[in-house]
């Protein structure tokens, strides 16, 4: 099969998208002729190559400064006080402790910060350099197609479309770029499988676009799945700032419930239980959100206080009892199974038990129908962790 066969073999969006960058590009470069579109080439290679170095430079300056922001912040010994804190202290608690402790989003912050920084200060020198550098190659005679005399060449219309076309295939090359990435990482959405069925796509990806990347995105399931991770810690650090200030009312009744147990397992399961037990589901505010979208936000010291309350709710007082008796425990967000075949919005909780060293989860607002839901073997078959 020939290339203008391949061209034409699946005319879905994405090819004609394609196929109208390239022409619409060589129009325009006629249009321009050949001095213009030289001009446009020049901005296109070199705002590409810009990009190019920016993000090599940031990929430096990452790794040298992200472990030294990470030991600046733990000499700091920045900690969240146990006071309750307005919405400014909030956000900077979450961000200073986050980019402490969680290192994708410290490294992701750093290369964004200098890639912007490196992208504007090169976009200063090297673009003005090259503008510079073509004007004298034009005034010299040098660019193909340009104006002698005043008069425009009789080739400058052909030679510009010619120019405008490449300018057009690198364009649309970009495009491909993007395209691949997402295929990469999301393989198999239905946009995925439409826009393989692009023979230019196909053709632009499978011959420059991945001899280009080789197996690095190979790795990008591999670090897609890390980033959600990331960003699970990040929600729930949310949470430990939030929930920082433990009432004394809330402490001593976590203290009373584990006055009689010893080991942290015990101390954690008693805790689970009370919380299942003495908590009712609140119906009425999950009424209120699903029909009127009204969210009735509480503290762990309104759910203790009315003992009504929903998933999140349950795992914010588990999770501030447990931290008052010195339990490390966590709030997870994601989905719980229904009951009718589905799943729907949940929170849980972990808890660390040192003695095994490992996090284990439990899920105090299912408690009420019954069943083990401390731990037992199948638990994440009817959880899923947010991504």
């Amino acid at each position: 099969m020939t290339f203008t066969e391949e061209m034409f073999s699946a005319w879905n969006l994405l090819s004609v998208l394609l196929l109208l960058i390239i022409g619409g590009s060589a129009v325009q470069g006629a249009l321009r002729g050949a001095s213009g579109s030289a001009r446009q080439l020049l901005v296109l290679v070199t705002d590409g190559a810009g990009a190019i170095l920016s993000l090599l430079l940031a990929w430096k300056m990452m790794n040298l400064l992200s472990p030294a922001l990470r030991d600046w912040l733990i000499r700091l010994d920045i900690r969240i006080p146990d006071r309750e804190l307005g919405t400014v202290s909030q956000i900077y608690y979450t961000l200073v402790t986050g980019f402490r402790d969680f290192s994708l989003m410290r490294s992701g912050a750093v290369l964004l910060v200098s890639y912007i920084l490196i992208r504007q200060l090169l976009s200063a020198l090297l673009l003005p350099w090259m503008y510079r550098w073509y004007q004298g190659r034009r005034e010299g005679g040098s660019v193909a197609g340009g104006a002698r005399g005043g008069r425009s060449s009789w080739i400058s219309t052909p030679t510009g479309a010619f120019i405008g076309s490449l300018t057009g295939t690198g364009r649309a090359l970009m495009l491909v770029a993007v395209l691949f990435v997402y295929t990469s990482l999301f393989p198999g959405t239905p946009f995925t499988g439409y826009v393989q069925q692009s023979s230019l796509y196909q053709k632009g990806a499978k011959e420059v676009i991945e001899p280009f990347t080789g197996d690095v995105l190979d790795q990008l399931p591999v670090f897609t799945k890390a980033v959600e991770e990331e960003f699970g810690n990040i929600l729930r650090r949310k949470y430990e700032v939030l929930d920082a200030r433990i009432p004394e009312d809330i402490a001593s009744a976590a203290k009373e419930i584990t006055a009689k147990k010893t080991t942290e397992e015990e101390k954690a399961r008693a805790l689970y239980q009370w919380v299942g037990t003495r908590v009712a589901y609140d119906w009425e505010k999950v009424r209120l959100y699903e029909e009127k979208r009204i969210w009735k936000e509480q503290t762990p010291e309104d759910t203790f206080r009315t003992r009504e309350g929903v998933c999140i709710d349950y795992s914010r007082l588990y999770a501030v009892m447990a931290r008052s008796v010195g339990l490390d425990v966590k709030v997870v967000t994601g989905l719980g199974y229904d009951g009718r075949g589905g799943y729907g919005p949940h929170a849980w909780n972990e808890v660390y038990l040192s003695a095994e060293d490992k996090w284990v989860p439990l899920d105090s607002t299912w408690v009420s129908s019954g069943g083990n839901w401390f731990n037992p073997t199948n638990f994440y078959d009817t959880h899923i962790k947010e991504a």
